[in-house]
């Protein structure tokens, strides 16, 4: 496939040098897009490079994903309003381990000479002293050539200003895409819309220092259609590590996508075909209450993500929170995967010994925990068959719990009407 047109279609392209297109059309072309490892893991944020990454080595040619080990020493100033904290040498070499085991799981590294390929900076930057660096790259780009770039006219237009250390940041940026070039034979470097200055210093770079030519793409930045920032929720940054941001979770994000961004994400952020896409617009577009565009994206998207298992129990755990899920599903989890079904929702602890003994559903309830204010309004919902016990309704406010009803010898699963859900456990 032509894979700037791809791109177009997708709604992804954004900026794209003259004879790009045409380069990338006359022969299998190495292009790369930088990653800094300024946390243990990537988020949806990262996966626009990604996927441009995927259509590009989908097209023919072959990916590099460079992970930033010296550029995430330095700090990239574009589209930040303060200097970000510097990072030990330490906590940057973890990141940059994790970042690479998870870009492994997205591209192709055995598929001959379109192989995918990861490579970190740091490894051609460990031993260039800076007095080498500043003779034979800074003397190349004039200083009025780098404030010209938007990303330090607004640093320095603002109220904190830049360090030098920031300020220096486009040319090793620019570096790298010479390396690359040089040692790779890399025509190509991608990345955000934000990206375009550095990337372009890196063409600049070449064409003064090598007299070689090189070029440039980049992509739209995803907003959101009601102007909030894309991959933000209230709990914070959605991640592509399921430590940190839960299978369950990252289903649920893509799920409740609005009917406007899911219909520019499933291009974005799916390999679907075109004609797939328009064929599901269409079904949406006539039954928009059954979110056939959120599912679809979602479940396409988890599975790139973690895998099939991983959908299947996403899918089960919304089964069992908004459907008729069984509990079944909670016996096959462990306690830290319930406790993540369950975040956000109350939690009660009680002695495991009380249940021993056995214990009064409504004095559970309305005395042990706070699932109903009071006992007499605990006796009139559950006599009236508003309450469940592990998803099973009862009838007797007066029936006795004990151990043999723990899910998992810890967890009770009560649930009020249809959707207030409380997790008691027994410790």
């Amino acid at each position: 496939m032509n894979f700037v047109e791809e791109l177009r279609w997708r709604g992804m392209l954004h900026d794209i040098m003259p004879g790009t297109e045409e380069e990338l059309n006359k022969q299998m072309t190495s292009g790369y897009i930088g990653f800094d490892p300024t946390a243990e893991s990537l988020h949806v944020g990262h996966l626009t490079q990604i996927m441009t990454l995927i259509h590009f080595q989908m097209a023919g040619h072959k990916p590099v994903a460079l992970v930033g080990g010296a550029t995430g020493m330095v700090g990239d100033p574009s589209g930040k309003s303060t200097e970000r904290n510097l990072l030990s040498e330490e906590v940057l070499n973890h990141n940059v381990k994790c970042l690479e085991e998870q870009l492994k799981k997205f591209l192709d590294f055995n598929c001959g000479p379109k192989s995918a390929e990861i490579v970190n900076n740091y490894d051609w930057f460990k031993n260039f002293t800076f007095l080498d660096f500043i003779r034979d790259v800074g003397k190349h780009l004039t200083v009025n050539y780098m404030m010209a770039k938007d990303s330090v006219k607004k640093r320095l237009d603002g109220e904190t200003g830049m360090s030098f250390t920031e300020f220096s940041y486009q040319l090793v940026q620019g570096y790298d895409f010479y390396y690359l070039w040089k040692e790779k034979n890399c025509l190509v470097q991608m990345g955000g819309s934000d990206q375009w200055g550095n990337i372009v210093t890196g063409t600049e770079l070449i064409r003064r220092k090598a007299s070689g030519n090189a070029f440039a793409i980049t992509t739209q930045l995803i907003k959101k259609t009601d102007g909030t920032k894309f991959g933000k929720t209230e709990s914070g940054a959605v991640w592509l590590d399921p430590a940190k941001t839960s299978p369950y979770k990252f289903y649920q994000f893509w799920l409740n996508t609005t009917d406007s961004d899911a219909k520019s994400w499933i291009r974005i952020f799916t390999l679907k075909s075109h004609s797939e896409i328009e064929t599901l617009e269409i079904e949406h577009d006539l039954a928009p209450h059954l979110r056939i565009l959120q599912k679809a994206l979602a479940e396409e998207i988890t599975i790139r993500t973690h895998s099939f298992d991983a959908l299947q129990t996403a899918l089960k755990t919304s089964d069992f929170l908004f459907g008729n899920g069984s509990l079944e599903f909670l016996n096959s989890l462990s306690k830290d995967d319930v406790l993540e079904v369950f975040e956000g929702l109350p939690q009660f602890t009680i002695a495991k010994n009380e249940f021993s003994a056995g214990m009064n559903a409504t004095d559970l309830l309305a005395e042990k925990t706070t699932v109903f204010p009071s006992k007499g309004e605990a006796r009139k919902m559950i006599s009236g068959g508003g309450v469940s016990i592990n998803k099973e309704k009862i009838a007797d406010p007066a029936l006795i719990l004990t151990t043999a009803n723990l899910i998992n010898g810890i967890f009770l699963v009560a649930q009020k009407g249809k959707k207030n859900y409380f997790l008691i456990m027994a410790e």
